[in-house]
């Protein structure tokens, strides 16, 4: 299984960066001109029609499963290094894992720690002055 796993997130990321490419963009882009140019070849057929609706169609839905494996991976990397900061640091351990804690206990995390940089500007605004005012 880990064998699959490992073929799987390799494909994901080969697709994930072929597909944010420039060029990538312009062959698809060729591909829908080439498609719009034959239509009267094909008097704008439903056959016609049906090839791009389906290429577009299976393209998309095969995309969702392998971008979202690979932003998935780019999360979790992403995350596993800011634990390491964090724990390196002098910062509070307690935000270690909190992308696990439940919507409402994340906006409470939030508002406090907005309130707590609303707090250190204003110090850090208040030495400003009496720096600025010696």
């Amino acid at each position: 299984m880990s064998n699959k796993s490992n073929f799987f997130s390799s494909f994901a990321t080969a697709v994930a960066e072929l597909s944010g490419r420039p060029f990538t963009f312009v062959a698809a882009l060729m591909l829908v001109l080439v498609w719009a140019v034959s239509g009267p070849f094909f008097d704008y057929s439903e056959t016609w029609q049906l090839v791009i609706n389906t290429t577009t169609t299976i393209i998309t839905f095969l995309m969702v499963f392998v971008l979202q494996n690979s932003q998935n991976r780019d999360g979790k990397a992403l995350q596993a290094k800011l634990d390491e900061l964090i724990l390196t640091s002098q910062a509070a351990n307690k935000f270690v894992g909190i992308e696990k804690l439940d919507e409402g206990e994340l906006r409470e995390m939030s508002k406090t720690l907005a309130e707590k940089a609303e707090h250190m500007e204003e110090e850090a605004e208040e030495r400003s002055a009496a720096e600025t005012s010696i």
